[in-house]
């Protein structure tokens, strides 16, 4: 019986071991990716702006582009900071790209279409979906899981009770 204990806690213990190292590898990676995609987005953004400097003249198309840039930074400073990716950036960085290409058709062709009618009901569905989430998070919060990065301390959660039961 006590081989068959002892088996067992040793097979928890490597259980136990390769979980956290799989955690800590898939943290890596997950930082890593972040940093990558940050640091593209940065250097998208400033490539373009150098580029609108050379071009000696700056359209709506190109502040739209860096408002995109914007949005998207924002993104991967709320995910690395949360660990939540925020659905309504990505709404904005569409709407704001279906803006762009709307205002792109409207001024090389010089004739509003059945396709900007198109585009403007995408930005309105978009903006009807913004809408529909925000409502939705307000209404059905998600519940937070504590992760790797937070350990819980029963003290400290006790006296986060105390304080915000005082505040009432």
């Amino acid at each position: 019986m006590d081989r068959q204990n002892w088996a067992e806690q040793l097979r928890e213990r490597l259980h136990g071991q390769a979980e956290s190292l799989g955690n800590l590898v898939m943290e890596a990676f997950h930082y890593l990716a972040l940093f990558a995609i940050g640091a593209v987005t940065a250097w998208a953004a400033v490539m373009t702006f150098l580029g609108m400097l050379d071009k000696g003249q700056i359209s709506v198309d190109d502040i739209l582009l860096l408002f995109i840039y914007l949005e998207l930074a924002a993104m991967v400073g709320i995910y690395f900071k949360t660990n939540h990716m925020p659905i309504r950036f990505m709404i904005y960085v569409a709407i704001t790209a279906l803006t762009r290409l709307m205002i792109s058709d409207i001024s090389h062709n010089h004739k509003p279409d059945m396709g900007v009618v198109m585009v403007s009901g995408a930005i309105l569905l978009l903006a009807v979906a913004i809408l529909v989430v925000r409502y939705a998070s307000a209404r059905y919060p998600s519940v937070q899981v504590d992760g790797p990065r937070r350990k819980r301390n029963p003290a400290n959660d006790a006296a986060e009770k105390d304080d915000t039961q005082s505040d009432d």
